[in-house]
């Protein structure tokens, strides 16, 4: 009878206890996303982003022209020096410092302008409210404790491709 009783008590034991212990060992899953993948996909059909890409190319149209105009000055001056003809080389150099000058600051200004441009459509409240809501989502469907940006480089040193969960959430989002 002794025997049956510790049997018992051995069944209750291993029935109750294994399952409180594997769950206290809850594996922490984590996930990463590539958010710049997202906003390009969610965005990719939107008036704002279509303008925005617009200006880009208009200001990278108008660099080009005036690095064009420049290349041209310099091959001009270099034909000045062959003929050793020093005052018009040394006026086709002001006007090249002039209009380097020009393109300097017409680069720096227009730059600047699309990165503000760029950060309110990445700052867009209505994309980050579906984006968020997209990430607990998945993240509580598939089991994950954490979800990490890609962006945010200087905390992840390395990842492995199976927690990047980036389609997952485009997928979800629509796209």
């Amino acid at each position: 009878m002794n025997k049956n009783r510790f049997v018992i008590f051995f069944v209750f034991v291993i029935a109750f206890a294994c399952p409180l212990a594997l769950s206290a060992q809850q594996i922490t899953r984590f996930g990463v996303v590539d958010t710049a993948r997202v906003y390009q996909s969610y965005f990719r059909n939107s008036a704002p982003v279509r303008n925005y890409e617009a200006k880009k190319a208009q200001y990278q149209e108008e660099i080009n022209k005036r690095t064009q105009e420049l290349q041209e000055l310099q091959q001009k001056k270099i034909e000045y020096e062959k003929k050793e003809n020093e005052s018009a080389a040394v006026r086709v150099e002001a006007e090249i410092a002039k209009k380097t000058d020009f393109l300097t600051e017409y680069t720096n200004a227009k730059n600047i302008e699309l990165e503000t441009i760029k950060n309110s459509l990445i700052r867009s409240d209505a994309f980050y409210q579906k984006l968020y809501a997209t990430l607990n989502h998945v993240a509580e469907s598939e089991g994950y404790s954490m979800i990490l940006s890609l962006q945010q480089a200087n905390a992840i040193l390395w990842y492995s491709p199976s927690v990047d969960i980036t389609d997952r959430v485009i997928k979800e989002l629509g796209m």
